[in-house]
């Protein structure tokens, strides 16, 4: 039993490293963007867009959760600011953010993808993207890193329709889905304190997990990095419309 003991307090390095590869493997998570309940309302078009147009999509700020957390309540109490000025702040920046990640996303893929809030031009053949958001949820912070496994996920969902406008033509509709995204369901760091737990070091498992949950939450959680997520989610669905109908390559869509 001692020599046991003795074992471990020697190796005591090595066996916070572990913990901290277990935990950092845990913490890559399965956060996400996906995409559900796909409709093709008509034929994919066989003729290469001549542009994307991107349009934001509406969303209203009574709609949008802000984070549930006691901290965060108090940080919007500090600032200043009303939750309703924060509801419509976040509104605008997740909108923003999604059309202006869609167009990268696209123009990354060789295609010209176009910020817009105006009508397509009627004599180019063009795709619109437009849609709305149905959820703009924060979530729970502190949930999220002391639970973790979706306590206090942060979400965001869209329903989203993609018209085909021929030059000199109408709009119609070709595809119409679902999108979303959330911080996954990593686990907190009453979890993987867990892990150094067998080698006796619970602090310095605690302290690991909970600096690696600090730089996970800040990269992958909140309604800015599923914003983001999404968008990438939306530019792959309307990139395989492109693989479809014949007019981009399986190559240009990011794995």
């Amino acid at each position: 039993m001692l020599s046991s003991i003795h074992f471990i307090q020697r190796h005591s390095a090595r066996f916070a490293c572990i913990a901290m590869v277990s935990a950092s493997a845990l913490l890559t998570g399965c956060a996400g963007g996906s995409i559900t309940n796909t409709s093709a309302a008509a034929a994919q078009p066989t003729v290469r867009p001549d542009n994307i147009y991107v349009y934001t999509f509406d969303a209203r700020a009574d709609e949008v959760k802000l984070d549930g957390g006691m901290l965060q309540k108090m940080k919007t109490q500090f600032d200043g600011s009303s939750s309703a000025q924060k509801q419509a702040d976040d509104a605008a920046q997740v909108r923003e953010q999604v059309a202006n990640e869609i167009v990268h996303q696209l123009q990354s893929m060789g295609l010209r993808a176009i910020r817009s809030d105006i009508p397509a031009p009627a004599d180019q053949n063009v795709l619109m993207v437009q849609g709305s958001f149905d959820t703009i949820d924060a979530g729970n912070r502190r949930r999220r890193v002391l639970i973790g496994f979706g306590a206090g996920k942060s979400e965001v969902t869209s329903s989203v329709q993609i018209f085909y406008k021929p030059a000199g033509g109408a709009p119609r509709l070709v595809q119409s889905f679902n999108a979303s995204a959330d911080s996954g369901k990593t686990p907190g760091v009453v979890e993987t304190a867990g892990v150094g737990a067998a080698a006796g070091h619970i602090a310095t498992s605690a302290a690991v997990g909970g600096g690696l949950h600090a730089v996970t939450e800040t990269k992958r959680a909140g309604v800015s990095a599923d914003a983001t997520r999404l968008a990438d989610a939306v530019a792959k669905q309307i990139a395989q419309i492109g693989v479809s109908g014949g007019w981009l390559s399986s190559e240009h869509i990011k794995g």
